[in-house]
């Protein structure tokens, strides 16, 4: 089982991803499937904070229900079930927090059959952990374990295209403390397409007179999406999967830095397109 640190990601920044929620790379959602051909999926993991030392997960598999023409060759294999596991997975046991800033890891890159594809899941093995106050305790998954972690996509795949999707999870409301000392993951996870949404990137610039790092929770958010994530050691941070819209920006410094919370009104992301917010002065 191989353990990834940053030092081994295989990472890279994710510049346009669009909420299933809210749009698709096609106007057809009836559920009737595409005949013939294939189309690359790419998947790929990231974080929003959470108030953890680390969160481990033990990634298996990563599998998706479609409807296709079953004569159609793909490099995938599918089971009684009907669901089509991607070959080429990266398994191996991710810690959730070094998945912030902008950094994500690949998951799978398989080229499936064209069609509509009702859901993805994601097949966890035993090896996951929580570590709090520097103790290790075991992360509760059973149905993960056994039939992953279902999430919706009714998304229409078409041939000859490339579809990028992003497993976004939230570490604070995905895990659960019980009473006799135990956690639990419950996983809340925004997933996103490449289809036509913003990045939004800057750098939050400490002052001088404070001579040691401090990292920053950075938040942006509207009526009807919020994308957080964390800065890095020099202060760059990188949101991905932003609907197109207008945002309020918030940067929220560690409380022992003593620094107040920055704010950035009306930032308008454009589809398909990165928004430089620069040098933002603490």
């Amino acid at each position: 089982m191989r353990y990834l640190k940053n030092g081994t990601l295989k990472s890279l920044m994710i510049a346009t991803f669009i909420s299933l929620g809210l749009a698709s790379c096609s106007d057809d959602d009836s559920g009737e499937a595409t005949t013939g051909g294939t189309a690359n999926m790419t998947v790929r993991m990231t974080d929003a904070p959470g108030d953890y030392d680390e969160v481990n997960i033990d990634v298996q598999d990563v599998q998706i229900m479609v409807e296709a023409d079953a004569d159609v060759e793909a490099d995938v294999d599918a089971d009684a079930d009907g669901w089509v596991s991607l070959n080429n997975v990266e398994t191996g046991v991710y810690d959730l927090l070094e998945l912030t800033g902008g950094i994500s890891q690949i998951l799978a890159d398989s080229e499936v059959p064209a069609g509509y594809v009702s859901q993805m899941r994601l097949v966890l093995g035993t090896e996951n952990t929580v570590v709090v106050n520097g103790e290790v305790k075991s992360l509760n998954t059973p149905s993960a374990q056994q039939s992953g972690l279902k999430l919706q996509l009714n998304q229409e795949l078409e041939a000859g295209e490339n579809y990028a999707f992003l497993l976004d999870f939230d570490v604070e409301e995905s895990i659960v403390a019980t009473g006799n000392g135990s956690y639990n993951l419950k996983p809340v996870i925004r997933l996103s397409a490449e289809a036509g949404a913003g990045m939004v990137i800057g750098t939050a610039v400490i002052p001088a007179s404070i001579e040691t790092n401090v990292q920053s929770l950075v938040k942006i958010s509207n009526e009807s999406a919020t994308i957080s994530a964390y800065t890095d050691a020099e202060g760059n941070f990188a949101l991905n999967g932003v609907p197109a819209g207008t945002y309020d920006l918030e940067i929220i410094p560690e409380a022992s830095s003593g620094l107040t919370v920055f704010t950035v009104n009306d930032i308008e992301v454009k589809p398909n397109e990165t928004t430089d917010l620069g040098e933002l002065e603490l």
